[in-house]
């Protein structure tokens, strides 16, 4: 009787406690929303990586330096750019609701590179040899015509098995194809002339040949 007892009040308890764990859950995320600008003269940055610290989650401005993010109270936000200092906001744990407006304000900064001393070949001769074996890399408009290539795409199709999507669109054609004939006997490919000219020229290759 005490088990049916235990059993009966948790039963009864367990939905409020997932209602409170949710609610919590809810009450801790947030939006947030915002421009990146400079510190200086207000003006937008684009391009500004903003990601949660310490996880693999972030965004970037657009070209008005507009933004949004989904991330924890408490969490923090850091902002970089090239050409200005990196910046860190902590979103504050006590903000009341699910969504905060913000404008973060960013400082430029001046990064000084390595000198490089550019010297040039000894001879015009040896500028010629070593500028036409050079071995240039391929660009992405010769990456891309290569990924391309029929040869290629064949090859890959042959080896990367089908998705879920090709898988819905061949049990659709299957049910299709059934729901076409039906009430009525399918069609034969025995009395079909084209597959026996195929049949015959398979056979003549010697696709049906047993492989040694």
């Amino acid at each position: 009787m005490q088990k049916r007892l235990v059993i009966l009040f948790s039963l009864i308890i367990l939905p409020f406690l997932v209602k409170a764990q949710l609610k919590a859950f809810t009450d801790s995320v947030i939006q947030i929303s915002g421009i990146t600008m400079t510190a200086d003269s207000l003006r937008a940055i684009p391009a500004v990586s903003i990601v949660v610290k310490g996880q693999n989650r972030g965004t970037i401005s657009n070209s008005q330096g507009v933004f949004s993010i989904v991330a924890f109270k408490g969490d923090t936000l850091t902002f970089r750019a090239v050409g200005f200092r990196r910046k860190d906001y902590r979103i504050p744990a006590s903000l009341s609701g699910n969504s905060y407006s913000m404008i973060q304000l960013m400082t430029e900064d001046t990064v000084y590179l390595a000198e490089t001393v550019i010297r040039p070949y000894p001879t015009k001769k040896e500028f010629e040899r070593l500028f036409v074996s050079m071995d240039i890399p391929d660009d992405m408009y010769e990456i891309a015509r290569k990924n391309n290539e029929t040869a290629k795409l064949r090859a890959l199709a042959s080896s990367i098995p089908i998705d879920a999507g090709g898988a819905y669109n061949v049990l659709m054609q299957k049910q299709q194809q059934a729901l076409y004939y039906t009430g009525q006997q399918a069609p034969q490919n025995i009395f079909n002339p084209i597959a026996w000219a195929q049949f015959i020229e398979a056979w003549k290759r010697g696709d049906f040949k047993r492989k040694q």
